[in-house]
């Protein structure tokens, strides 16, 4: 699947004393870097006030069946926890959640990020290598989505 990618258009068309088009234009423009970063601060501003866009719950999970667009929730969910949102570079939007000791403990193999802290929208899930969280580890989760 295709990355996510921002595309605008312009259209622009100049008419005459009579209201005739004398002219029209329509072409695709370029999204700034300062136009991602604004439109990263906002996703950040809005999820640290849980207005609109509230993807800042991190989800982990035993099931290691890889992920897919069609996913809706992950496999075997063990924990979900309130992540940090920052931004990072201008484009990129990235939320941190750390499972301390006792939550999540087990085996883990996927990763969602959620809008919710039950159920909710999955807006990413990622399956990887198994991390064995045992009682007394603490499991750092860190997701980016870049918008370029």
């Amino acid at each position: 699947m295709a990355g996510l990618k921002l595309e605008g258009r312009w259209y622009i068309t100049l008419y005459g004393p009579k209201n005739e088009v004398k002219q029209h234009i329509e072409g695709v423009n370029t999204i700034t870097t300062g136009g991602l970063s604004a439109l990263v601060q906002h996703l950040v501003s809005a999820a640290a006030a849980a207005t609109t866009f509230t993807h800042r719950y991190v989800a982990i999970g035993s099931d290691n069946t890889g992920e897919t667009a069609a996913d809706t929730a992950l496999g075997t969910e063990l924990a979900r926890h309130t992540g940090t949102v920052s931004q990072v570079d201008g484009g990129i939007y990235r939320v941190t959640a750390t499972f301390v000791c006792g939550t999540g403990t087990g085996n883990v193999y996927e990763y969602g990020l959620l809008d919710s802290n039950t159920a909710g929208t999955l807006f990413s899930r990622d399956t990887e290598a198994l991390v064995t969280k045992g009682a007394n580890d603490d499991l750092v989760v860190v997701t980016e989505i870049t918008y370029a």
